[in-house]
């Protein structure tokens, strides 16, 4: 993704075009925009509205709040006047630390989802996450002395991962980490979360036509109103090419005019050990990568629940992913194995192009 952003900066920074005129007949066109930043990554913005003016403000709105949610959710910086998810670990076992409302509301989603499915995503796996991260930063920048953390290293910080210590105040709205040693790390499913606050807030402003896309994080409000088609077409990339290519292929396509589309994969955060590749999503058992597959999509109504889910199915075997998909109502799931092979919900495949003859009428 750096290299992608890198790239982006360089091609675009910002853009807001009017794109095709094929919704000019029934009264609407469609306009993108792109910026760069929040979440570190690429937020794009699709939509159908009557005039330009118009579509430049449902982007400037969702642009605004994402910025202001990922300094919420940030857990590497300070920001003036802001308590964040870096303030709570920076008072771990010192104190509580009063949060606003959107902290309080992702945390308790995260426990929720966290019981929900099992334990496999806990926000709580701070202290492990940051000692792969600290090894791929430093990889990152000295590829000939790159390492893998020891497992005596992985162990001692996994020994402050209980999320029951994570204590919410919602009275109060409080946040209080009873360690010292705690840390949060909700970049499983912050950006979805974010997402999903975007898309809600703008529909709630009288949008009805457009994609929100945060790096492989896609929500879709309405249909498009090109008077043609009647669902949206999402791709899935392709694991096994350059994703940092602008025209990188997709290995299908998901029709569909709501929800969300969100995917987990082990080709975007990585560093290379001896030719070995040690992505950024963390099996809590082995507190090592994930080995099970290249990628896993969810597609749900709600963004947040997406991002959750398909990091969760991602982490487990296959047989007890897909279990957990069919089991969760309005979840649907696709698969992309190691050796390139695609599984998917019978649900998904009716949503897909070349799995299952889908289009967009």
């Amino acid at each position: 993704m750096i290299k992608r952003i890198s790239w982006l900066l360089i091609g675009i920074m910002m853009l807001l075009s009017a794109c095709t005129a094929s919704g000019i007949a029934s009264g609407y066109t469609k306009y993108s925009y792109e910026c760069i930043g929040a979440f570190d990554t690429v937020i794009q913005f699709i939509g159908y509205t009557k005039s330009q003016e118009e579509f430049e403000t449902l982007a400037k709105l969702g642009e605004t709040r994402f910025y202001e949610l990922n300094k919420l959710y940030d857990i590497y910086h300070d920001y003036e006047g802001i308590n964040n998810i870096k303030t709570i670990n920076d008072y771990a076992g010192i104190r509580p630390v009063e949060v606003r409302q959107e902290i309080i509301d992702l945390i308790l989603f995260s426990k929720e989802w966290h019981e929900k499915t099992g334990g496999i995503v806990n926000i709580a796996l701070g202290p492990v996450l940051n000692v792969w991260h600290e090894y791929r930063e430093a990889g990152l920048d000295n590829p000939e002395k790159a390492k893998v953390p020891s497992m005596e290293e992985l162990l001692e910080a996994n020994r402050y991962t209980d999320i029951n210590e994570v204590i919410v105040d919602v009275a109060n709205k409080t946040v209080f980490l009873s360690d010292p040693h705690m840390r949060l790390d909700v970049g499983a499913v912050a950006k979805g979360y974010a997402t999903e606050i975007v898309a809600d807030e703008l529909e709630a402003k009288g949008y009805t036509s457009f994609i929100i896309s945060s790096g492989g994080n896609v929500r879709i409000v309405g249909k498009p109103l090109d008077g043609g088609r009647s669902k949206w077409g999402i791709g899935i990339q392709d694991p096994g090419t350059d994703p940092n290519k602008a025209d990188a292929p997709t290995i299908d396509t998901v029709y569909t005019d709501k929800g969300s589309v969100v995917t987990s994969g082990d080709y975007q955060r990585y560093y290379t050990v001896d030719g070995k590749v040690y992505h950024h999503l963390i099996d809590p058992s082995s507190l090592f990568p994930g080995n099970y597959y290249r990628s896993v999509t969810v597609m749900t109504e709600d963004s947040g629940v997406a991002d959750f889910l398909s990091s969760t199915l991602f982490l487990l075997p296959f047989e007890e992913s897909r279990k957990l998909a069919e089991s969760l109502p309005d979840v649907e799931a696709l698969w992309i194995m190691s050796d390139g092979t695609i599984h998917a919900t019978e649900g998904m495949k009716k949503v897909l192009k070349n799995l299952g003859g889908a289009t967009s009428q």
